[in-house]
C-alpha cells in the first residue's frame, strides 16, 4: 500500500486512531522543512555536555582526550546515518519513534524492553541533568552579578526557578509547535560555546596548568578515565530523538523524509564539530587539571561576557529539556490512551505533563553531581542507543556480508559501545558517591 502525503502511513486505521495519532505530539505535525531538522538536532545534540568536555579531556590525558572525541564523532554521525535510512525502509510505513523500530527488528515484546527503558533513562536522565545546569547557570549569574551584600541563595531555589520555566513550556502540543525554541536554543549554543573558547584564549594559558592526570593514584586514575568516556558519550546522545523528529518531515514514494533529514543532520554535525572541538581542546590547553566539570564556572572574567554566556546555557538547555521531554510525553499519553483508555483531553495533557517537570526538578534537587551524572548516565544509556543499538538494527535488517566493510565497521562500532556501556558507569558511580561524602541534601 502507498503512503500517502497527508498521513505518511499505509492506513488500516480506523478514525478514532487517526484522531489520536492526531493529537499525540509525535504524529501530530508532518509540515517540517529540512532546516527544522537541522535546528533540532544541533538543540539536541550541543547539550549540557559539551561544558564537561574540556574536564573530560582532564580525566583522558591528549592523545586519548582528542581520540576518543574524534573517534564519538565518526561513529555517531554514522550510527545517526543509518537511524535516518532505517526511518522509512519498509514501503508505505514509517518509524516514528525509537521503540516502533526496534519492535520492528527485535518483535513487539522484546522491542519494546529493548528500546524503551533505554530510552527513558536517556530523554529523563538528560532533562534531570538539565534542571541541574539550568540551576547552576542561574546561580553563577547571580554569584557574578551580585558580589557585595547579597543573601547566599541555595542551589536548591536556583533548580526550582527554572523548572518554572518549563510547568508553562510543557503544554506546547508537539515538535513543530517548539519549533521558534529549538532555532533560538541552537543558536545559543553555538554562542556559548563561541564564548566559552574565546575567553579561555582571552585569558591565557594559566602559570601553574598541568596535564599529568588529575588522580593521585593509579587506581583514582583509571576510574577518572573510565568516567571521561562517559562524560564524551553524553555529549552525543541525539540519536534518541532523531526518529521522533524525522516524523515531523512530510514523506511521499517520490520524495522520503530521508533526504531533507539527512541534510539538515549534516549541517548540524558541521555545527557540533565547530562546538565541541574547539571548547574541549582549548578549554584543556588553558585551564589544564584545574578546569571545572562546567568550563564556563572555570571562567570569572570579563564578567559581562561570562553572565552572557550563562544566560545563552539557561536559554539553550530550556529548549534542549523541551526536545528532550516531548518524546517521554508521547509514550505517557499513548500509554494513557491506547492501553489505559483515558480520553486526549487538555486536563490530561496538563496533569501528566506537570507531574513529569516536578519530578525530574526533584530529582535534580536531591542530586545534583553534574560531572558525575554525565559520566554515569553517559555510558549506562547512551553509548547503547547512540553507539551501538542502530549497527545491532541494521546487522539484523539488511545482514551485510560477513567481514565486508558494512560488516566489520558495524561490529567496530558495536564492540566500541558496548566498552563504554561497561566503563563509564563505574567511573560515574564513582564520582558521585566522592562528591556524595560532603553533600547536604537540599543544600
Amino acid at each position: 500500500m502507498v503512503a500517502s502525503p497527508d498521513n505518511n502511513v499505509a492506513d488500516g486505521r480506523t478514525e478514532e486512531q487517526k484522531a489520536i495519532d492526531e493529537w499525540l505530539p509525535i504524529t501530530s505535525s508532518r509540515n517540517a522543512k529540512w532546516w527544522y531538522s537541522a535546528f533540532h538536532n544541533v538543540t539536541a545534540m550541543v547539550g549540557a555536555g559539551v561544558l564537561g568536555l574540556p574536564y573530560a579531556m582532564s580525566e583522558l590525558g591528549w592523545g586519548p582526550g582528542v581520540t576518543v572525541m574524534v573517534v564519538s564523532w565518526v561513529i555517531t554521525l554514522y550510527t545517526l546515518w543509518q537511524m535516518v535510512e532505517m526511518h522509512e525502509m519498509v514501503p508505505g510505513k514509517r518509524f516514528d519513534r525509537y521503540h516502533e523500530l526496534g519492535q520492528h527488528v527485535f518483535g513487539n515484546k522484546l522491542g519494546l524492553w529493548i528500546v524503551v527503558p533505554q530510552q527513558l533513562v536517556v530523554e529523563v536522565g538528560l532533562d534531570i541533568v538539565y534542571m541541574v545546569t539550568g540551576g547552576k547557570s542561574f546561580q553563577k549569574i547571580h554569584d557574578l552579578v551580585c558580589k557585595d551584600n547579597c543573601k547566599d541563595i541555595k542551589l536548591t531555589y536556583y533548580i526550582m526557578i527554572f523548572a518554572s520555566v518549563h510547568f508553562v513550556l510543557s503544554h506546547l502540543p508537539n515538535f513543530n509547535a517548539i519549533s521558534g525554541v529549538s532555532l533560538v536554543a541552537a543558536i545559543m549554543s553555538l554562542s556559548y560555546c563561541t564564548i566559552a573558547w574565546g575567553a579561555s584564549i582571552d585569558k591565557g594559558v594559566q602559570p601553574d596548568v598541568e596535564y599529568e592526570y588529575r588522580a593521585e593514584n593509579a587506581g583514582e586514575g583509571v576510574f577518572n578515565f573510565f568516567s571521561g568516556l562517559g562524560e564524551v558519550a553524553f555529549a552525543y546522545a541525539g540519536h534518541n530523538v532523531v526518529l521522533e523528529i524525522q516524523a515531523t518531515i512530510p514523506s511521499t514514494p517520490e520524495k522520503p523524509s530521508k533526504g531533507p533529514m539527512w541534510k539538515g543532520v549534516l549541517v548540524a554535525y558541521i555545527i557540533v564539530a565547530l562546538c565541541y572541538f574547539p571548547v574541549a581542546i582549548i578549554g584543556y590547553w588553558i585551564f589544564g587539571n584545574s578546569v571545572s566539570d562546567n568550563i564556563l564556572i572555570s571562567l570569572e572574567k570579563p564578567t559581562w561576557l561570562i553572565v552572557l554566556a550563562n544566560a545563552f546555557v539557561v536559554i539553550h538547555i530550556i529548549g534542549s529539556y523541551q526536545l528532550y521531554a516531548i518524546p517521554v510525553f508521547d509514550m505517557l499519553e499513548t500509554y494513557l490512551i491506547k492501553k489505559l483508555r483515558f480520553k486526549p483531553t487538555w486536563y490530561l495533557r496538563f496533569i501528566t505533563r506537570n507531574l513529569y517537570v516536578a519530578f525530574t526538578m526533584f530529582v535534580g534537587i536531591i542530586f545534583p553531581f553534574f560531572g558525575g551524572l554525565l559520566g554515569f548516565f553517559g555510558g549506562f544509556a547512551f553509548a547503547p542507543t547512540t553507539y551501538f543499538l542502530p549497527c545491532i538494527m541494521w546487522l539484523s535488517i539488511y545482514k551485510p556480508k560477513r567481514w565486508g566493510l558494512s560488516w566489520t565497521t558495524n561490529w567496530i562500532c558495536i564492540i566500541v559501545g558496548v566498552m563504554l556501556t561497561v566503563l563509564a558507569p563505574i567511573g560515574g558511580l564513582r564520582t558521585i558517591i566522592m562528591q556524595a561524602k560532603d553533600y547536604k541534601f537540599f543544600s
